[in-house]
């Protein structure tokens, strides 16, 4: 499955006023950086691949629309998957896209 264009497009809006943010085509979908830190992905899985603090990211978890992210069977600590009925408003998505954001935000430019 490759990722889903029309989100990705969602989020390049959302992210429109962001400094700093560029693209990266990655395992499958498209990642977007800020200050040379992933943020958000529109992922190969389908939904929204997004960088959490990890207590909160635990926080968020639902075990439903919001899973931890796996890569390679391994679940990945501080990363969350959203599916697609977590992104269906403007709203909704920009919320999520804000909690990859702060994480970058947060980090020393690369």
């Amino acid at each position: 499955m490759s990722y889903d264009l029309a989100l990705a497009d969602r989020v390049r809006d959302v992210l429109a006023d962001e400094p700093g943010v560029t693209e990266k085509q990655m395992f499958g979908g498209l990642a977007f950086f800020v200050g040379g830190h992933m943020a958000v992905a529109a992922s190969g899985q389908g939904g929204l691949l997004l960088r959490a603090e990890p207590a909160r990211a635990e926080e968020l978890l639902d075990g439903d629309v919001v899973t931890r992210f796996a890569m390679g069977g391994r679940s990945m600590a501080g990363w969350l998957h959203v599916t697609a009925p977590a992104l269906e408003t403007d709203n909704r998505l920009r919320d999520w896209v804000r909690v990859g954001l702060d994480v970058a935000r947060s980090l020393p430019p690369k």
